[in-house]
């Protein structure tokens, strides 16, 4: 197949354009001209979506996967791009569910709905409606030939975000670790080489649809993450379970300023609960969590260990162990 991918020097698109490469497929890939040499075999073509997809004109390709659309207007525009395509997968997010989505939400349950923002900036608020606006777009340019993918958080080495990787660093290290909620808080992730075998998947059986893609639920939990990383460092833990009055009287909770606790959303208590087993009927694998873990925890090692984008520093975890002990 030729494929042609919008973005895919990075985490996700970084692991589906080695997965089709690996599979003997022609891979295109329109970027900015950052992290080419992680697949040097592919071709590059260079420019910014926001009007240089006409480098790609009048090229024909059996599937575009589009990984960095965030706004309906970039849709379109790549929807003119590559009108002869095959399959276009659009790269969504399980964010286009509200926030309070019922437990078990399915792909059609509780999805964001016009009017959307008339804006093209990107924020907590606007985030989610936008991407179901694109999905609109999509959907209505090429009908049964799109297919919209919505990841959960996604995971793994090269994780530009640190939210994943921030527990398993924090976890490997041993030692007393403040931690909200408790052990059996459901968690749902997709780890990147997964999510990137589901969309390859999705090109090379011409799979139509919408689909959640994510660990079922609650299959693993933040006590499970955290042990696991433990084991796969070597380290004891000491897990101090501080409650929601606690995380909430000293600003613990995610906002767009910063992350202290990362993957858990306490206002939004089924963000871990989404039915995903339409994407597992059609071809969805997960690997284990020791698996994303180790493969996570070697990758972190290996880059030098830079500060964490994400999560609690070792001085404001102290503290805060401090205060959790003196209540």
């Amino acid at each position: 197949m030729k494929i042609c991918t919008v973005g895919g020097t990075h985490f996700s698109g970084r692991a589906f354009v080695g997965q089709a490469l690996e599979a003997g497929h022609e891979v295109t890939v329109f970027h900015r001209g950052k992290g080419e040499d992680a697949w040097p075999e592919a071709e590059h073509v260079h420019g910014d979506r926001d009007g240089g997809l006409g480098a790609l004109s009048g090229r024909s390709f059996d599937a575009v996967v589009d990984f960095c659309a965030y706004v309906p207007r970039q849709i379109d525009e790549a929807a003119k791009v590559f009108s002869d395509a095959g399959r276009f997968v659009f790269i969504s997010s399980v964010s286009a569910h509200l926030e309070s989505a019922r437990a078990g939400a399915t792909e059609e349950d509780d999805v964001h709905q016009p009017p959307f923002p008339d804006t093209e900036e990107i924020t907590w608020q606007t985030y989610g409606p936008l991407k179901v606006a694109s999905e609109r777009a999509i959907e209505a340019a090429r009908r049964d030939s799109a297919t919209v993918v919505r990841p959960h958080y996604i995971v793994g080495p090269h994780d530009p975000t640190d939210r994943f990787t921030s527990w398993v660093r924090r976890a490997g290290a041993g030692g007393r670790v403040l931690a909200p909620g408790s052990a059996d808080e459901p968690l749902q992730w997709i780890d990147a080489r997964d999510l990137a075998a589901f969309v390859l998947h999705v090109c090379e059986t011409d799979l139509p649809g919408t689909y959640n893609i994510a660990t079922p639920p609650r299959r693993h939990t933040l006590g499970e993450l955290l042990d696991t990383a433990a084991n796969a460092a070597g380290a004891t833990l000491d897990v101090a379970w501080c409650d929601d009055e606690f995380v909430r009287a000293n600003d613990l909770v995610a906002s767009e300023e910063s992350d202290p606790f990362p993957l858990l959303t306490p206002d939004e208590p089924n963000a871990h609960l989404f039915d995903t087993s339409r994407a597992v009927a059609n071809g969805l694998t997960f690997r284990s969590l020791t698996d994303t873990v180790a493969d996570t925890l070697a990758w972190d090692r290996e880059r030098g260990a830079p500060e964490l984008k994400a999560g609690l520093s070792p001085e404001r975890e102290a503290e805060l162990l401090t205060a959790w002990d003196a209540r």
